[in-house]
């Protein structure tokens, strides 16, 4: 009687310790093979539908901003580039380019930074910090309500 116990309590513990892997499995948390090349998003992706331009992606961009940066107080040299229509990965999509020197937290400023950012249906998606050529040819403009920042 006692071993029978311990088993369905042993059992038990295992069923429970097993749904969160059952269920990432299927919300499609788990690349399958053919799903290598997927990447992450926010939003849904209406799979090559036209987009919409981003209206709202300079006060998307602040916000977004004031989490991604450990300090937001203190941003030199901010510049952005209107968002413009790309095609990555066979999808269209807006990005705006963006340059800034955050400050350090010893209080001195690196070389600026230049960060890609993603729109997908008009809403930020994404930061990518590998630029390549998402940013060429980029018409960067001053953007001081980034240098103007608060916690």
């Amino acid at each position: 009687m006692r071993r029978s116990i311990n088993f369905a309590a042993s059992i038990k513990c295992v069923a429970i310790l097993m749904l969160p892997i059952a269920l990432s499995a299927c919300a499609g948390l788990w690349p399958s093979s053919s799903d290598e090349s997927r990447t992450m998003t926010y939003t849904a992706d209406r799979a090559g539908a036209n987009q919409p331009f981003p209206n709202n992606y300079r006060t998307e961009l602040l916000a977004f901003m004031k989490t991604y940066l450990n300090n937001p107080v203190g941003v030199h040299e901010a510049m952005l580039a209107e968002p413009v229509q790309r095609s990555i990965s066979g999808h269209v999509r807006y990005v705006a380019c963006v340059r800034f020197s955050p400050r350090e937290s010893d209080g001195s400023y690196r070389e600026p930074r230049e960060r890609a950012i993603l729109f997908v249906d008009g809403r930020l998606d994404r930061m990518a910090e590998k630029v390549g050529e998402l940013c060429d040819g980029a018409v960067y403009l001053p953007f001081p309500d980034m240098e103007k920042m608060s916690r």
